[in-house]
């Protein structure tokens, strides 16, 4: 071969494996920030239902299956309400008996494969928990976004934001409790989620550009009526509240923080949700690459936010070490170096965005200490 044809073929040779390198980050980090929803997050197995009785529900058994606490069960067509492990029920040593407390939606059968979601209920707060609520609308920057209300008398309002992989139905799990603290609640869509604008690729920022939606709902409480604002963030949720504490231009109507799973290391996340979406190790540093240059999310932006030295308002923190989505060592850090402002409740057996799930009475608990100080 000739050396200009030989340096053409190298040349070829290398743009093909450059493009080829291109598209396989792109594939990995779109696998990582494409999560929907209202549906199983990424990692959570897939079991599958072998009977139903009176109040009762047969599971495959493994981890998941055994969680201590009260979660939503969901697959095609179906949402229900499953409560504590009955260990004297009989059953094969492959299977796992739970309380089933409602079937919300569809058909729970033999045979049905569904997963754990931290999220228990589908509906309004009058549909589900028998609250009076207004449908609000938030403008934002990419347009309107639909929000739910929930009025009581007190004028700190608390704005409680999901995070990935669950709707603002999330937030209902609380929305009881709030409601009798007699603490206004405001649950806000974002880009992103049903009845919201799409954000721009269509993708998840894992808080980056969505806190900015939930800037949006700060001013909106402040316009109608709260004094001051608690903001309550799950997940995804949390960084946005971290975010909007650091960045909104009404930072100082903020009197606090709760945190619930925080996702507080943007890297380590999209890694965590890239490899439960089994995407090959070696791509994992291209995801990570792939997604700063599609969508301009940067983890020094969530750092500066979340940065112990900038933190101004009493946070309380839900965490525990069986998060493998957002890592525990750095809420147990932030809360190290923030003694004076921040109280770390670890919760153990619990997945992502489920503190709440693993012990209600304990989670509310905390928090009940925790708002009582603010209101």
């Amino acid at each position: 071969m000739r050396p200009a044809t030989a340096t053409a073929a190298a040349v070829t040779t290398l743009i093909g494996v450059g493009a080829a390198t291109v598209a396989a980050g792109r594939y990995a980090s779109s696998a990582a920030l494409n999560v929907a929803p209202g549906r199983p997050l990424p990692g959570e197995p897939r079991l599958t239902v072998h009977g139903t009785a009176a109040g009762q529900v047969v599971l495959t058994r493994c981890l998941a299956s055994l969680r201590p606490g009260t979660y939503g069960l969901t697959g095609p067509g179906v949402h229900a309400v499953v409560g504590p492990v009955l260990d004297d029920v009989p059953h094969s040593p492959d299977t796992v008996v739970r309380r089933l407390e409602r079937v919300v939606g569809g058909r729970l059968e033999a045979g049905t494969r569904v997963g754990f979601t931290p999220q228990l209920h589908t509906g309004t707060p009058s549909d589900v928990l028998g609250l009076a609520y207004e449908d609000m609308e938030v403008p934002g920057e990419l347009g309107a976004m639909p929000a739910w209300f929930v009025p009581a008398a007190r004028s700190t309002w608390v704005i409680a934001v999901h995070g990935i992989g669950t709707t603002r139905e999330h937030p209902m799990n609380v929305m009881e409790f709030l409601h009798r603290m007699r603490l206004p609640v405001l649950a806000p869509a974002y880009r992103g989620d049903p009845g919201a604008p799409r954000p721009a690729g269509g993708l998840g920022h894992l808080g980056d550009s969505e806190w900015r939606d939930l800037d949006a709902a700060i001013r909106h409480a402040v316009r109608h009526g709260a004094e001051r604002v608690v903001l309550h963030g799950w997940s995804t949720g949390a960084a946005m509240a971290l975010h909007a504490a650091a960045n909104c231009g009404l930072r100082d109507r903020i009197s606090g923080l709760v945190l619930d799973s925080p996702v507080l290391d943007w890297e380590a996340t999209l890694r965590a949700l890239a490899t439960a979406r089994r995407v090959p190790a070696p791509l994992l540093p291209l995801a990570v690459r792939a997604a700063q240059g599609s969508t301009g999310v940067h983890g020094d932006r969530l750092a500066e936010a979340a940065d112990p030295r900038g933190l101004r308002v009493p946070t309380l923190l839900f965490h525990g070490p069986d998060d493998h989505l957002a890592p525990w060592e750095t809420s147990r850090e932030l809360a190290a170096r923030r003694a004076d402002l921040v109280t770390l409740h670890t919760v153990r057996d619990a997945p992502h965005s489920a503190m709440w799930n693993a012990d209600p009475h304990r989670y509310e608990e905390a928090m009940r200490r925790f708002l009582t100080s603010l209101v």
